[in-house]
């Protein structure tokens, strides 16, 4: 049996601001090493947590300058069974670690409550496979039967929505729709483009975003995004049509690299924050149907207060694309 998709309420005037890249934050600039891209694992080193506590306290503190909500996604992208396995954790441990991710945020948040106009807490849930691989070779039955163990496990957690992260292929996000209906649960899909200016596995990401929906009928998710690409890799991409309207969330990397010189840089980089800001207002301005803005690899607090202070400027004056 398919299930109807379920949506995120849109607030009039509402605009999220989401986290940035926390494993490039936590590595880089803490100094915690992660297995396999984990997040998940730091929960149980008090050090670690700590570091974290700090991190989002400055997210938060941006938000709150800005009048913005917060949108605040768990650590959980890599919290799926294959993932789990390899690093050793049990189908209970994992629950249990996904658990954690997310009772932080509630914890880490509540002293906000009053600072914010709202507050959403959001599950991650990443591919199965790497994200810069063309892992064509998952069916959307298969996509969705994986990834129906997470977003049981963020049911239970009560979860506002589901943020399915950098995803290259078409038959992943269908399944990943169809788990999340299933759930109950709200989705958005957020692919990721390359120097392309397409997913790795070939389509346009008008094309990506079409099919997905044709695909996954009534299932279909309450909205798309992109993550972990620049803007110079992704607005060649916004070309004409209803189907932009789709668009909710905008989350770019800070820097303009492609993302394998990012990953053995080894180190953070920034990129230029105020440019990234002003390239962020400009699509603010232009596509009024995106209302959820933060940043990927190498983003932090310094480039949401750009990103914050554009995009406020610019939906004073919002223009149709």
């Amino acid at each position: 049996m398919t299930h109807a998709g379920v949506t995120f309420p849109r607030q009039e005037g509402l605009i999220y601001l989401a986290e940035g890249g926390v494993e490039t934050e936590i590595m880089y600039r803490h100094g915690h090493k992660l297995r396999e891209f984990a997040m998940f694992e730091l929960m149980d080193k008090p050090e670690a947590v700590a570091d974290m506590r700090d991190m989002y306290r400055r997210y938060l503190d941006v938000a709150a300058r800005y009048g913005f909500g917060a949108l605040m996604a768990g650590f959980d992208y890599r919290a799926s069974p294959d993932w789990a396995e390899k690093l050793g954790y049990s189908p209970e441990g994992l629950v249990e670690m996904q658990q954690k991710c997310i009772d932080f945020l509630r914890e880490v948040s509540a002293s906000y409550r009053d600072d914010l106009p709202t507050i959403a807490i959001a599950g991650c849930v990443g591919p199965r496979g790497d994200a810069y691989e063309l892992n064509r070779d998952i069916t959307a039955e298969e996509a969705e039967e994986y990834h129906s163990t997470q977003m049981a496990t963020l049911k239970d957690c009560d979860v506002d929505i589901v943020w399915a992260a950098t995803l290259n292929n078409i038959p992943e996000a269908v399944g990943i729709s169809r788990a999340a209906a299933a759930a109950g649960l709200p989705v958005n899909i957020s692919f990721t483009l390359d120097s392309t200016h397409k997913l790795k596995s070939g389509p346009t990401l008008k094309e990506a975003i079409e099919t997905t929906d044709a695909a996954a009928g009534i299932a279909k998710p309450d909205s798309y995004g992109i993550n972990c690409s620049h803007p110079v890799e992704f607005a060649p991409a916004l070309e004409a049509g209803a189907w932009k309207e789709r668009l909710r969330s905008l989350r770019p990397n800070a820097a303009k690299m492609d993302k394998i010189t990012l990953c053995q840089l080894g180190h953070i980089e920034e990129g230029d924050p105020e440019e990234l800001g002003q390239m962020m207002g400009d699509l603010a301005r232009a596509y009024p149907s995106i209302d959820i803005l933060g940043g990927c690899c190498g983003t932090w607090d310094t480039h949401f207060d750009r990103i914050a202070h554009y995009v406020r400027e610019a939906r004073k004056d919002p223009q149709p694309a």
